[in-house]
């Protein structure tokens, strides 16, 4: 009995350890609402444009996840992102995501 219990430790701490890591790469749904949320925490935006915006990044995930993607078709992907961030924000929310540039470069480059 003592045996059985010890190799039933033993496995049960094996697969605890094995799931551990297992690394959890969020989907393109994830990443898009995780961007949203920061960019309407940052801008107090309302719910309509942070579900506007989490569709726009959900698609840029989506097409960045395409490995056979050029370089020169990511650069326009962020090139697109922008604009539409650009036509969506008035100028003084864009001024103000402008000068965070580390968000705004986050929410338009594949990083």
């Amino acid at each position: 009995m003592k045996k059985f219990i010890a190799a039933l430790t033993l496995l049960l701490a094996f697969s605890i350890n094995a799931n551990a890591q297992d690394k959890k790469e969020l989907t393109s749904a994830e990443k898009g609402k995780k961007e949203a949320v920061a960019l309407s925490e940052y801008l107090q935006l309302n719910e309509t444009m942070t579900a506007d915006f989490e569709r726009l990044f959900e698609q840029k995930h989506r097409t960045l996840e395409d490995k056979t993607l050029s370089q020169e078709r990511r650069a326009e992907l962020s090139r697109i992102v922008e604009m539409k961030i650009r036509a969506t924000l008035s100028d003084a929310q864009m001024e103000k995501l402008t000068a965070n540039k580390d968000l705004f470069k986050s929410l338009i480059t594949n990083e």
